[in-house]
């Protein structure tokens, strides 16, 4: 049975904020915050269960569609669906994804995201690939994989209408240089993933990045550059042969990068979630998805670019090999995943939260319970069971207190 008392606009119980989990009450009025905190308590508001906790939006730099819809190959239609599948699933601003395919196919799905832009349903379009290695191509297809040029760069940046917000690349691939000042240029995040290179590759590239931000005064976003779903189709850390990934840690524990983690049980152990939050911090570390169409979804097909995939267990594999290409759940699926790997609620949520938010530019419209912020809240069970997901003050997910 859902709630009784109406339409709430306030709530009481235990908030996730900032400065952690206290008892306080969150209100709002129309799209916007008024108060969140523990002054009001005596006024009317919605008394949540013992246990329950009303966490911010969460926030998804990393997803490629969900219920039946692909942002890469779909329809206006199907990325509508799919970006409602996500807010009603307690996402309520996320990056649309899209996989390596012909620029063409590219460019096309790009005006269609940048209306979704418009519209307010997503928050800006990730590019991955399709400047990509080879040998860590994952889920993409090697066919689309193309070494950068400038005017390949330009031709996906004019498609974006000013609506692409980042772009994962192999820094180690002829023309990475030029990609990068191409896109810092244009106030695009540069995300390195999908990489073979090697750590003197990651240091030059990361080099390259911190010159080409502090020289253009790019103020579009965190500055901040990314790290593609850290771990996952990068070379695995050998003694000898360390790779990108020990550097890349140790460059988010200082701030420099945010480093994303597909916490899922599937796509990464929970001791190896364990050790990237011990050694980069919550502070430095972006929870993601790489949802797929297949999320929300317990059999058949979907599309994935020009590829398609089906619903094994907890993840979204290929058709044609098998291989893994996704996530089949939701981003509170990948917080309650961390949160069982040992990762404390608070920092688990900030992860999915605040830290994305900055590195999007928007740490004063989202991701936190504040005043004056976005109305987006999730409410949850003590198992982080979804129970209710208020966005920009509607509830798209109406509120369920049993």
């Amino acid at each position: 049975m859902a709630h009784s008392s109406g339409t709430p606009t306030a709530l009481s119980g235990r908030l996730v904020t900032d400065t952690g989990i206290i008892d306080g009450v969150l209100r709002w009025d129309g799209s916007r915050i008024v108060g969140a905190g523990t002054g009001g308590a005596d006024a009317p508001a919605e008394r949540l269960p013992e246990g329950f906790l009303v966490l911010p939006g969460l926030i998804d730099l990393h997803c490629h569609g969900a219920g039946g819809g692909d942002f890469t190959s779909g329809s206006d239609a199907d990325i509508g669906a799919a970006a409602a599948h996500l807010h009603r699933s307690g996402t309520t601003t996320l990056l649309a994804s899209t996989c390596s395919a012909p620029l063409e196919d590219l460019e096309a799905a790009f005006a269609r995201l940048a209306a979704a832009a418009d519209a307010g349903l997503v928050a800006g379009i990730h590019a991955e690939g399709p400047f990509l290695s080879r040998d860590r191509n994952g889920a993409h297809d090697p066919a689309f994989l193309l070494l950068p040029t400038q005017e390949d760069v330009a031709r996906l940046v004019a498609a974006g209408r000013g609506h692409l917000a980042s772009m994962t690349y192999a820094p180690e691939l002829p023309g990475s240089d030029v990609l990068v000042y191409e896109l810092v240029m244009h106030g695009v995040i540069p995300s390195i993933g999908h990489t073979d290179s090697s750590t003197e590759e990651t240091t030059a590239a990361l080099d390259l990045i911190a010159e080409e931000l502090a020289s253009t005064g790019f103020e579009g976003f965190s500055g901040r550059p990314t790290a593609t779903h850290l771990f996952n189709a990068m070379p695995a850390i050998h003694h000898r042969s360390p790779g990108p990934v020990p550097l890349l840690l140790q460059r988010a524990r200082a701030g420099e990068i945010a480093v994303e983690l597909i916490a899922d049980n599937v796509h990464l152990h929970p001791e190896t979630v364990r050790m990237a939050f011990t050694i980069a911090g919550a502070e430095n570390i972006c929870l993601v998805s790489d949802s797929t169409a297949a999320t929300g979804r317990t059999s058949g097909t979907y599309r994935l670019g020009r590829g398609e995939v089906v619903v094994m267990g907890d993840a979204a594999v290929l058709t044609s090999t098998g291989g893994l290409a996704g996530g089949a759940g939701s981003l509170l699926d990948v917080v309650r995943c961390t949160v069982g790997a040992g990762v404390g609620v608070a920092d688990a949520v900030r992860s999915a939260t605040s830290v994305p938010a900055a590195v999007l530019g928007l740490a004063d419209e989202v991701g936190s319970l504040r005043s004056g912020l976005r109305a987006d809240a999730v409410v949850v069970s003590p198992d982080l069971d979804l129970r209710g997901v208020l966005r920009a003050g509607t509830w798209v997910l109406p509120l369920d207190l049993d």
